[in-house]
């Protein structure tokens, strides 16, 4: 059975190209590098933003409401 990429396969690798990206830019071009690497971390924010709250990882709000057991 082969793999299959999941959506959240696909928001890591958002997050990680957005930084790598952030760190070429400020390499490779008259931008300066801190500004270049905190621009495209707001694209990673924006990537796990729509990951945690547009769809997020459960089905139903009411999932939200389920007690944990704990961790013992």
């Amino acid at each position: 059975m082969g793999y299959t990429w999941q959506y959240y396969d696909l928001v890591l690798a958002g997050i990680f190209l957005s930084l790598v990206l952030g760190v070429l830019v400020g390499q490779l071009t008259a931008m300066e590098p801190t500004t270049a690497v905190v621009g495209f971390s707001f694209v990673a924010a924006a990537v796990m933003g729509h990951g945690l709250f547009v769809n997020g990882p459960v089905d139903q709000p009411t999932d939200l409401t389920d007690e944990v057991d704990a961790l013992n």
